[in-house]
């Protein structure tokens, strides 16, 4: 058995993984388990992936790295089967990797400089993902990815676009640039760019780059470089993911969120007049401790009034050492409630979106089985088979709440 990698999480740790591919090339019989802390579910996955590696090849070593890992290790180290376990920092260097080499998770906190490994490949992804942020300064209630992920750090320009080219030659359509709080790009470099500028900068020096997608946003963070290029840029593409978590001013502030719901809908209003037509998506956090039925219903409507087709809901998980844990809780079964009616909601603006897209031609680019995504990430289903990983015209013939339908133009 060659090194077998599972993630679990976020697309940074899906950049991850590929440089821990490249350093685990020469290893046999190796599973790696590259983990989360955003919720117990993400962990619970993460933990059953462990038990059944073991099972399945009880000979292997088994490698435990990620969020979950960085912050209770011994945990981790304890569960049967784990070889060794891994920080943040450690799964990134090639010298991790050698034989013999110790387990070893630094403090996370008292890193001050991100050196993005150069990535060539994301197998079996007709997209790329760069790194170009790690870390977090902000300290939301909910959240314990601060002591996974540590500081804020941004990654230079030169190295975003060097990354960027090699990632364009390999043959990438599109790129996604990602990080724990991409917003958050630039106080710590010379300059002090920001997002906008640096997006800027990047799409003047690899003008072969067909499109650049951006992962989360923090609403409260948006920089005007950046609005300016939403109206102004084909290539970045039209869809915004918004860090949201709730749409009541009361919890926002528990959460200690730096938005109210009137700065998220304004920051909306603007993103649509920029660019008509423009997808529009949010996380949000389901039974946060304290939400009445009232001031879940404020999330409510403000999700329907907004109509934000692309929703990530996911019930509130309390994450133990955050404030939000010490809070008077919602009962499970409320959040989940809550959770699904929101998921409601979201398909309901998601349908319209989609069918709002019938008899329009949109930019596929192609992924597995016939299946895609348009310029506005809307998932795709094509008439007949298609390549994979390359552009094309289509025609939206279709539409329901999961995806659209098309053929080739």
């Amino acid at each position: 058995m060659t090194t077998q990698i599972f993630t679990f999480g976020c697309r940074l740790n899906a950049y991850e993984s590929e440089v821990i591919r490249a350093h685990t090339a020469h290893l046999t019989d190796t599973v790696v388990i590259n983990t989360c802390a955003v919720t117990a579910e993400a962990e619970r996955q993460a933990r059953q992936a462990v038990r059944r590696a073991h099972r399945d090849n009880p000979e292997a070593q088994i490698v435990v790295t990620g969020c979950a890992a960085q912050i209770a290790p011994r945990a981790w180290s304890a569960l049967p089967g784990v070889t060794r376990v891994l920080g943040n920092t450690e799964k990134l260097l090639a010298a991790s990797w050698q034989d013999n080499a110790p387990e070893t998770v630094s403090d996370i906190f008292a890193a001050r400089q991100t050196a993005p490994q150069l990535v060539t490949e994301f197998a079996g992804r007709a997209r790329a993902f760069v790194q170009v942020q790690q870390g977090c300064d902000h300290r939301c209630t909910f959240c314990v990815i601060p002591y996974g992920r540590g500081p804020n750090r941004s990654v230079p320009v030169g190295a975003i676009v060097g990354q960027v080219r090699t990632l364009v030659d390999a043959g990438y359509q599109e790129i996604v640039l990602t990080g724990v709080d991409i917003t958050s790009y630039g106080p710590d470099l010379p300059g002090r760019p920001t997002l906008g500028q640096m997006v800027r900068r990047l799409l003047a020096l690899v003008p072969e780059l067909p499109r650049l997608r951006l992962s989360s946003l923090d609403p409260a963070a948006l920089d005007e470089d950046l609005f300016a290029l939403v109206g102004a840029e084909p290539r970045l593409m039209p869809h915004i993911h918004l860090s949201l978590q709730a749409g009541s001013d009361l919890i926002l502030k528990r959460m200690k969120r730096r938005h109210v719901a009137a700065q998220a809908a304004a920051a909306i209003a603007r993103l649509r007049r920029l660019r008509p037509g423009i997808a529009l998506g949010a996380d949000l956090i389901a039974g946060f401790p304290t939400e009445t039925d009232a001031l879940f219903q404020e999330t409510l409507d403000f999700v329907r009034g907004e109509a934000l087709p692309y929703l990530h809901v996911f019930p509130y998980s309390e994450r133990p050492g955050t404030p939000a844990a010490r809070m008077p809780a919602v009962p499970v079964e409320i959040r989940r409630e809550r959770a699904a009616r929101l998921r409601e909601a979201g398909e309901a603006a998601a349908c319209a979106f989609h069918t709002s897209l019938i008899g329009g031609d949109a930019q596929v680019l192609t992924e597995k089985s016939g299946t895609g995504h348009t310029e506005h990430f809307a998932p795709v289903r094509m008439a007949a088979e298609t390549p994979t990983a390359t552009l094309l015209r289509a025609r939206i013939t279709g539409a329901d709440a999961t995806s659209v339908f098309a053929v080739a133009a």
